[in-house]
């Protein structure tokens, strides 16, 4: 993993492969997972096949706010462990499509937060490189996508090692502040 500094000082071309290395390290992490699973900012929806003819009867579903085990009855878990953030249980489902595969919806309890995996433990993805489908953004009511942009803006600027929006809000106030008052000596002031 190259820190924010090193990455930096890489011309485009590096970024440009190490990014693509490490999307494809990631695909490859992902794709050993007995499941597959996407995210928005709201919801993680996790899908798996089960044997064609499968019934509901035949299934262990348990979902609670920090743990999931979903699998086939009598046989080991396709899916268990404790669950990277918490769900809001009154709205995470599950179903069985087709009597061949299972979706389980989640609900996050944080609405503004990504995941890095679904399960503890579990390969995890770089969620400073998850671009969010602009429709699903402008879904969110103005204060909320406020704050996400807010908070994807943040991160990465920490990503890259600059300073943060409050960081920059705090440096425009202080220009300004200098502006109105050119008599007073400002060289020894500190931002922090």
């Amino acid at each position: 993993m190259v820190n924010p500094k090193e990455y930096d000082s890489m011309t485009e071309e590096e970024r440009t492969a190490h990014d693509a290395a490490a999307r494809k390290k990631e695909a490859e992490e992902q794709a050993t997972l007995p499941y597959k699973w996407r995210q928005t900012l709201v919801d993680v929806d996790i899908t798996f096949e089960v044997p064609k003819g499968t019934r509901a009867r035949d299934l262990v579903i348990e979902i609670k706010k920090k743990t999931l085990k979903a699998g086939l009855r009598g046989q080991t878990p396709i899916i268990e462990g404790t669950l990277t953030k918490e769900v809001r249980l009154d709205d995470s489902t599950w179903s069985l499509e087709d009597q061949k595969e299972i979706t389980i919806h989640l609900e996050k309890a944080k609405s503004t937060e990504w995941w890095k995996a679904v399960i503890e433990g579990h390969p995890e993805i770089d969620t400073t490189k998850i671009v969010p489908e602009n429709s699903k953004l402008s879904d969110l009511d103005g204060e909320t996508r406020g704050m996400v942009e807010k908070m994807m803006f943040d991160q990465r600027q920490k990503a890259a090692g600059l300073p943060s929006s409050d960081d920059l809000k705090k440096a425009e106030a202080f220009k300004k502040f200098q502006a109105m008052h050119p008599e007073m000596d400002f060289s020894k002031a500190k931002m922090g």
